[in-house]
Parts: C-alpha cells; structure tokens; sequence
C-alpha cells in the first residue's frame, strides 16, 4: 500500500509542476531516460520529444489547467484520467490563435520499473481539440 500510495503521490505532484507550472524537468523524478509516450502518432515519443511538446501546449495555452480526475495504481501499472482546459492565445501546430477557451479528456496508462515510469499509453480524442478550435466541424447527419 505504501508503494502505491507513493507512486500516486509522485505522479499527482509531478503532473502539476510539468503542466500547471511548466517545470518539465521535474518529470526527471518521475520518468526513465529510457521513457517512451504512445498517442495518435505512430511513432512514440522520447522524454525530450514529451517535455516539448508540454511546452508548446503551454506557450499556445498560457492558462491551461490540466486536472487529474482519478488515479489507479496497482502493482507496476497507473491509469490516470484527467481533463485539460484553456485559452488558444499563440500558435500552435501552425494553428493560429483562436482566443477560443477548450477542453480535452484523456486517459494516460503508465508502466512503471522501479520507481520510474517507463512507458505511457495515452488515449484522447485530438479532433475534439480541432473542433473546439474551429478548425475541423463536425457534420450533421
């Protein structure tokens, strides 16, 4: 229970300083150098590829807040379900800004070695961000 308490804890803590603060580096404490993020792309991303592109979605959404709604941790694995929201100030993705406010959900499935994650399954929905920034519609049946 300890451990698990632990690595819940880390992750919650670790979370709001890379995506509330912008402190990428503190996923150092939380993530293997060896790190690797599956999403949409078929190509995973590496723990530098990760930290930039926190920093790219904070420089667009300067006040994006990203909320953890729930966290499962049992033995080496975490689920994390969170939402993310905010105002599409600056560019992002050769996006304009839209100066509309967004929100996203996901879920992140993290495998841990010891007491470092090293590799995350992440599911959302990236046209539900494309939609809330006017740049796809969706159809009416």
């Amino acid at each position: 229970m300890a451990r698990t308490d632990a690595r819940r804890e880390l992750i919650e803590r670790v979370w709001a300083e890379a995506w509330e603060h912008g402190d990428v580096d503190a996923l150092d404490s939380l993530l293997s150098p060896a790190y690797l993020r599956h999403g949409a792309d078929p190509h995973a991303q590496n723990l530098d590829a990760f930290k930039a592109t926190i920093l790219s979605t904070r420089a667009a959404f300067p006040d994006l807040t990203t909320t953890i709604d729930e966290i499962v941790v049992e033995g080496d694995r975490a689920a994390i379900r969170w939402h993310s929201s905010g105002t599409h100030l600056h560019s992002l993705l050769g996006v304009p800004a839209t100066k509309r406010r967004v929100e996203v959900s996901g879920a992140t499935f993290a495998r841990f070695e010891g007491d470092r994650v090293v590799e995350e399954h992440v599911t959302w929905d990236p046209r539900e961000l494309l939609v809330a920034l006017g740049v796809i519609s969706v159809g009416q049946d």
